[in-house]
């Protein structure tokens, strides 16, 4: 009985979401279970070439996965059984999120699209906030204050509001902007029913998938005889670790692998600052000396080491005790970045520098100095960022550099100071409370006069490990 039926509404038409929920989906569909199937859209209108596409092929499409030693696998995903039309209303997110077989709004917006302080509270400052809270729906914030106001008017009934990007606490952060915009917009009614009838477990995600280039189509065609148009592709590795806390249901994930539990937080702790950080540290690092891609830089020797140090000498200590094996999960990450059939690329990687120094790097800075513990191998991390955002400065990065809380001006002014470095290390919103710490600001300069030197080298980009 179709009536019966749940619908995951997901919105975040992007390469994650097809390779990693839209998988777990379609795995269970695989065993029999076909209760819940996903109706996927996008707020924004860059995705509408992708949105046609998919829903030309009635959703379906063909995922490629690909392990450290190059086994591919490939298979035809057949969860999104809806493709939500764009338009400048987001009717057909509102119609579907307000309907009553809707019980799951799940969205992956990337870290920059919360809009969050480096305090976690909701930047009324953005340009896009501002827009929202006069009405508009250029954020998250805004479509769902549109589509849960037509819910309740339809007596939609509860709904889980879940985050799958890589937000510490995302769950929670998410929730807290959310609610702090509604009060800011005056909706006190709508704040009351998010309050009593959705829930926000917090999530960790987790799947490289780097943005899909044409030879995936071709290996596709190759491989199964399909024309797919939009197929897409990831690592063999996958995880979602997720806190019980659905309000109207859900689907048996478990039954597919995916890790039900009371608190994230030792898992999201871990990927936050094991792999989030240094995945960010290899973007960053690579592109300095000319490299393209994640598994080249991975593989040159000098930067394997920087990442392996951060993590051994900083990381494991400011985490342990924990549930994880955190040197063996540094080893699966290490051995996952330098998988050589990925082609991940460092522009992809190093987006959202801004926000990722304060949310993934900062914390471990933080704890060492209060552990009594200098931060060497750390303060690498935003040694390296800071030379890659005076290479954008300069206009000599090779890529175009995408963040999204990056205001500019605000950027070159910082390198046309008398002193960049030091007004970079004095900066809260990167460093919270180490902006106050002589210390940190004397490391931070022996680290980037280290770091000159090593871009400087030939052989930095000879040394392969």
């Amino acid at each position: 009985m179709s009536g019966n039926k749940a619908v995951w509404m997901h919105i975040g038409a992007g390469s994650f979401h097809r390779a990693h929920q839209a998988w777990y989906l379609h795995s269970l569909m695989q065993q029999g279970d076909d209760s819940w199937s996903i109706a996927l859209g996008n707020i924004r209108d860059d995705a509408n070439a992708l949105l046609g596409a998919l829903a030309a092929q009635k959703g379906e499409y063909v995922l490629e996965t690909v392990s450290p030693d190059g086994e591919r696998q490939y298979e035809t995903i057949t969860s999104i059984r809806k493709v939500l039309a764009w338009d400048s209303e987001i009717s057909a997110l509102v119609a579907q999120g307000a309907d009553a077989q809707t019980r799951v709004i799940a969205f992956t917006v990337t870290e920059s699209g919360y809009y969050l302080t480096p305090e976690h509270e909701l930047d009324m400052q953005q340009a896009d906030i501002k827009a929202d809270l006069n009405g508009g729906i250029r954020t998250l914030y805004g479509a769902l204050t549109r589509i849960l106001t037509q819910r309740i008017a339809n007596n939609g009934g509860p709904v889980t509001l879940l985050n799958c990007d890589n937000l510490r606490h995302n769950g929670e952060r998410f929730r807290h902007g959310f609610l702090s915009f509604l009060k800011a917009k005056g909706e006190r009614a709508l704040y009351d029913w998010v309050k009593h009838y959705t829930t926000s477990p917090n999530t960790m995600v987790d799947r490289i998938t780097p943005r899909p280039t044409p030879d995936v189509a071709e290996r596709v065609l190759a491989a199964t005889g399909i024309h797919d148009a939009v197929p897409v592709m990831g690592e063999s590795f996958i995880q979602w670790v997720i806190e019980d806390d659905f309000i109207n249901g859900r689907p048996a994930l478990e039954n597919v692998g995916v890790e039900l539990v009371e608190s994230v937080l030792p898992w999201e702790e871990a990927k936050i600052r094991i792999l989030n950080a240094t995945h960010s540290c290899i973007a960053w690092a690579g592109t300095l000396i000319g490299l393209s891609y994640i598994d080249e830089s991975t593989r040159q020797s000098a930067i394997r080491q920087m990442a392996w140090e951060y993590v051994s000498r900083d990381v494991i200590p400011s985490l342990t005790p924990s549930p994880l094996d955190l040197a063996k999960y540094r080893d699966v990450v290490l051995a996952r970045f330098g998988n050589p059939y990925i082609k991940d690329t460092n522009q992809r990687v190093a987006a959202d520098g801004l926000s990722k120094i304060p949310g993934m790097v900062t914390p471990t800075l933080v704890q060492c100095y209060q552990r009594g513990a200098t931060p060497s191998a750390t303060a690498v991390l935003p040694g390296l960022f800071f030379l890659f955002l005076r290479r954008w400065a300069d206009s000599t990065l090779p890529y175009t550099y995408q963040d999204g809380v990056m205001r500019p001006e605000a950027i070159k002014a910082l390198f046309a100071s008398d002193d960049p470095l030091a007004t970079f290390a004095k900066d809260e919103a990167l460093f919270a409370e180490l902006a106050q710490s002589a210390d940190f600001l004397a490391l931070l300069r022996r680290t980037v006069a280290e770091l000159e030197q090593w871009v400087k080298q030939p052989q930095a980009q000879l040394a392969t490990a």
